[in-house]
């Protein structure tokens, strides 16, 4: 289960569909750190969302990135 702070800084984040956050990891994945406009062109591949939201969103990604890496997030056991 995620921590308590996770979660209230996930329910603050406006919504988002798994089609937008598909379109988000693809845009990721082809504008990388280095390309000129990547939130502006992410953006624009999601379609609905502004450059501060995507940019807020990529902030929450490499936050949950870090609890799982840091073991902060305990995986299920199947």
């Amino acid at each position: 289960m995620a921590s308590s702070s996770m979660s209230v800084s996930r329910t603050s984040d406006s919504s988002w569909t798994l089609r937008e956050n598909k379109r988000f990891e693809e845009a990721l994945a082809k504008y990388d750190k280095d390309t000129p406009d990547r939130w502006r062109k992410v953006a624009q591949a999601v379609g609905s969302k502004s450059v501060e939201e995507v940019k807020r969103h990529y902030e929450l990604l490499v936050r949950d990135i870090h609890y799982i890496e840091s073991g902060h997030v305990s995986f299920p056991n199947y």
